[in-house]
This record gives C-alpha cells, structure tokens and sequence, in this order.
C-alpha cells in the first residue's frame, strides 16, 4: 500500500508527447507569446485500495502534460528576417493546487517546485516531466484518509464514498527578453476506495 501510494505521488510524470487536449487556459500577459498548457488524461478515478483483489493495476500515469510556446503577434511581413530567439520561454516552476468539485472544502495542501526547461517560441512544444500531481504522503491524510474503513468510509463534509477534486497546474516562466509568462490546465480526478466500479479508468 505504501510503494503504491508512492508511485501515485509520482503518477503524473509524462510518458511521451501524447495527444493535446482542449483542457488548457490561456493566461493573459505583455508578452508576445503565450504559454500554453495541455493535459490528455488516461486516469480519472484513483482506487485508495490500491492492488486490492479484484483491482486493476493503478500504477500508472495519470496522463500527459504538454507545455508549447505560442507567438501572439505577426512575426514579420516576410519581407525583413525575424528574430524570434527572445521569444523562447524560460520553464522555473510550477504550481499544484486543489479544488472540490462535490460540495468539500478539505484539500490537500499545495506546493510550489522549481524546474528547468528551454520551450522554443512557435515549435511543437515539450512534456513537463517529473510533475508530481501530489506530495508523498498525501493520500493517507484528509480528506482521502476518510474513505477508508477504519476512518468511517464516507467524507465528513458530504456524506459520500467518493471525493471528487480537480488538480490545477499552474506553470510559470519568462521568455529570455524578460517577459513572465504562466499557463494552467486542470485535471478532474475520483478518489474511492473499493470503488463501486473497479479499479482505476
């Protein structure tokens, strides 16, 4: 249970490029690009039972995360060359918080990392690698820590067997002009134990 729960901390980390889903924001800045942040998801239940009898494997990814550099402004007439080097995008963080979505309010606690990744203005783009969608040790603590037997198995706030809560990633960075940049996206995401439908889709 506990090299599960592990794994789960660390379950986001990115697996390829992936395909680019439409679950992305587009934040607002001075900057004549946009950073822009997709998620395609493969999981959107996680079974706090882990590998109980009769359960799928939950170790696994959660998904994708791809993160692309999007010029704003016409980079030219085509008739003088354009310089779009200070356009790349500095990565140096990221940012995971939590909002319920069933009624609760008990989240688990966000954190900040730093990272390090060159995104080159107008390119394909490039996967947020070692994104941990939780901190170790997050999920045998509230508001999951109420679902197991021993604890009652329902939340205290809404009554239910399921918490029900999206991950907000917030990424940050500058383009080498200087310029703060940041994009989000959300992941939805159920947390059950012995969930009713088995393990982890």
């Amino acid at each position: 249970m506990k090299s599960y729960r592990s794994r789960i901390a660390v379950g986001l980390a990115v697996v390829g490029m992936g395909l680019i889903s439409s679950c992305s924001e587009l934040n607002k800045s001075s900057a004549p690009v946009a950073l822009i942040v997709t998620t395609n998801q493969t999981l959107q239940q996680i079974d706090l039972a882990g590998n109980a009898a009769g359960s799928t494997s939950c170790d696994q990814p959660l998904g994708t995360v791809l993160m692309e550099v999007r010029l704003l402004q016409n980079p030219g007439d085509g008739n003088l060359p354009t310089d779009n080097r200070f356009n790349d995008v500095r990565i140096t963080s990221y940012r995971v918080s939590y909002v319920r979505t069933d009624g609760g309010k008990l989240i688990p606690q966000p954190f900040t990392r730093s990272i390090s990744a060159l995104l080159t203005a107008g390119s394909a783009g490039q996967n947020l690698t070692g994104f941990l969608a939780f901190e170790p040790g997050a999920l045998s603590q509230a508001p999951f820590a109420a679902l197991l037997p021993q604890n009652g198995g329902r939340d205290p706030e809404t009554g239910s067997s399921i918490v029900k809560m999206d991950i907000i990633l917030e990424v940050f960075g500058e383009t080498l002009a200087g310029e703060k940049v940041s994009g989000s996206t959300r992941i939805p995401l159920n947390f059950c134990n012995l969930c009713p439908t088995r393990g982890c889709f």
